[in-house]
């Protein structure tokens, strides 16, 4: 049974948002997502926390300013997901335009695993660099780090993960979830972190004078770039990354993206002017992720750094067909999972373990997560990797700390784990295939001691009731110019109607005539093959539906339930 849940806001900050002019109705949209007064809302870049506030940041920015002053070879070694790829961007964009030296390297997921590892620094110095500079990895590369000593290499790493227990042994760490940083927003992105790198870089630069007989370079312009991996890293959008989100939605909207992200766009059948976190989220960013799931990340950074035009859409075509196979193939993982789940009582389990041997370890993250979203356990699922290994892709319910919950396992089952990694609600992991049974039977104790059958339970958070003269265009256009995402989702409301009518299109979607007190709106519900009795309750959201150029609200359905 799905429970349905209802935010609740804070009266004062609703008052407080009336009082600046803000409709009644978004006001306490915007106080239940903690938002206290209107200057939240504004997107002015000089609302940024300042760059010197990040721990090491100021250092960092005069190791860079003496690596180009010196001509010193600057290698960047990025990630492998939409994060990885538009920081690795962004850092070799960001430090050619003040005069580096740059080159990237980003690691094939299947040969070289996560992160810098001895065998990525020893591919790395085939190159040559004086310096290394992560993004979006390294806070977790001891190893890395020591092997990049041992060639003389110094390390410089930028990362948002979380610390393990030892710290590499880096020259100098950018990282907000260090320990002993304060800077107040711990949600940067990899690609957020790169770009605050870049901005005391430059303001470092401009103190030294180097920008006295030349343009300075207007950061401002890799926005896109910015935008795009922090939503697709669905890192928390609080009000700093609220603001980076938008100016990049901003340069989008206005056709200042680069090419490669236009190209992108194109394929995707988006429309740039009408570029919203959703087309960022669920169209562009899987396209860029399509790359290091199946093939290799060098190609959606070089489509991201691309600057012609015709070239950039090859490249996005490329990834569109990647993007395609990769659906492909997690459709097929997706059958062969339910079947196998059909033989287990998912009710009666606290998490879900699966592992078949024909699986593709670029997919078993979107599978895990899939699996998931159906049943509501943490979920890992494994393919076949080398040397006789398994590897794990997990994803977790809110009650659980996946990352967490891997390492206590690890000290209940010493040696059964031979790597873990992750966040709060995804992490990674590799076990021995013969284990897979063990591991199977150790995770489900882990998780039963750390849940309760409550927290099993489905919860969707709603707004509550939206008046019917609030049901409009001019409420669907205020909600889609707000930045919802992670940690800021967008509003969900729970009503009653009467179905006017119904019917399918497409095959699989319904499409409906909704009235409530006494006006009748259109609907659409995705996925939903079966009709709905007369009067039903519905989760829903208010959006704006473009057809033959004419604009009209639709509610976009999420839930039912009969009315009793």
């Amino acid at each position: 049974m799905v429970q349905i849940v209802q935010r609740s806001f804070d009266q004062n900050a609703c008052k407080a948002l009336m009082d600046a002019g803000i409709r009644p109705a978004l006001a306490r949209l915007l106080a239940a997502r903690g938002i206290r007064e209107a200057g939240q809302l504004e997107a002015s870049l000089a609302r940024l926390i300042p760059p010197e506030r990040l721990t090491g940041n100021q250092k960092m920015a005069g190791l860079l300013a003496d690596a180009i002053k010196a001509g010193k070879h600057i290698m960047v070694v990025g990630d492998y997901d939409a994060d990885g790829a538009t920081a690795t961007a962004v850092a070799v964009k960001g430090l050619r335009s003040m005069g580096g030296k740059v080159d990237f390297l980003v690691p094939n997921r299947f040969e070289y695993g996560y992160g810098l590892t001895p065998e990525i620094v020893a591919l790395a110095a085939g190159q040559h660099p004086d310096l290394i500079l992560t993004v979006d990895n390294g806070i977790a590369s001891v190893e890395g780090v020591e092997a990049a000593h041992r060639l003389g290499i110094p390390v410089l790493v930028t990362d948002h993960h979380l610390p393990g227990d030892v710290a590499p042994r880096a020259a100098c760490i950018v990282n907000p979830n260090q320990l002993g940083c304060d800077f107040p927003s711990k949600n940067l992105a990899g690609v957020g972190v790169m770009f605050y790198v870049l901005l005391a870089l430059r303001a470092e630069l401009r103190k030294r004078g180097v920008f006295a007989a030349s343009t300075e370079p207007n950061l401002t312009e890799l926005l896109d770039l910015v935008a795009l991996g922090t939503v697709a890293d669905l890192v928390r959008l609080d009000d700093n990354n609220r603001i980076l989100v938008e100016q990049g939605l901003r340069r989008i909207r206005a056709g200042k993206c680069s090419p490669g992200i236009l190209a992108l766009f194109e394929v995707a059948g988006r429309d740039t002017a009408k570029a919203g976190p959703q087309d960022l989220g669920f169209s562009i960013g899987p396209r860029l992720n399509a790359a290091g799931r199946l093939d290799d990340m060098t190609l959606g950074i070089a489509c991201l750094l691309e600057q012609d035009p015709g070239v950039a859409r090859a490249l996005a075509q490329q990834l569109h067909e990647l993007n395609q196979e990769r659906r492909n193939i997690e459709a097929g993982m997706q059958d062969g999972a339910m079947i196998v789940l059909d033989e287990i009582d998912a009710v009666g389990r606290y998490s879900l373990s699966l592992f078949q041997a024909d699986w593709h370890q670029g997919v078993i993250g979107i599978l895990a997560s899939r699996i998931k979203e159906r049943f509501h356990r943490p979920v890992i699922a494994f393919a076949p990797a080398n040397d006789g290994e398994i590897k794990g892709s997990g994803r977790s319910i809110p009650g659980l700390h996946l990352r967490d919950a891997l390492d206590l396992l690890s000290k209940r089952e010493p040696g059964l784990l031979l790597k873990f990694g992750g966040h709060a609600m995804a992490a990674g992991l590799s076990i021995r295939e013969q284990d897979f049974a063990r591991f199977n039977i150790a995770f489900e104790a882990v998780v039963a001691s750390l849940l309760t059958p409550e927290q099993l339970e489905a919860v969707i958070e709603v707004d509550g009731s939206l008046p019917a003269e609030d049901v409009g265009l001019d409420m669907a256009h205020a909600l889609e110019r707000q930045v919802w995402g992670q940690g800021f989702p967008p509003p969900l409301f729970f009503d009653e109607f009467r179905v006017v009518d119904q019917r399918i299109v497409g095959e699989r979607h319904l499409k409906l005539n909704l009235e409530k007190s006494g006006q009748v709106f259109a609907a659409i519900f995705f996925r939903q093959e079966e009709f709905l009795p007369e009067i039903v309750h519905v989760v829903y959201q208010v959006q704006v539906n473009e057809y033959r150029g004419v604009q009209s609200v639709q509610l976009c359905l999420q839930h039912w339930r009969e009315s009793v």
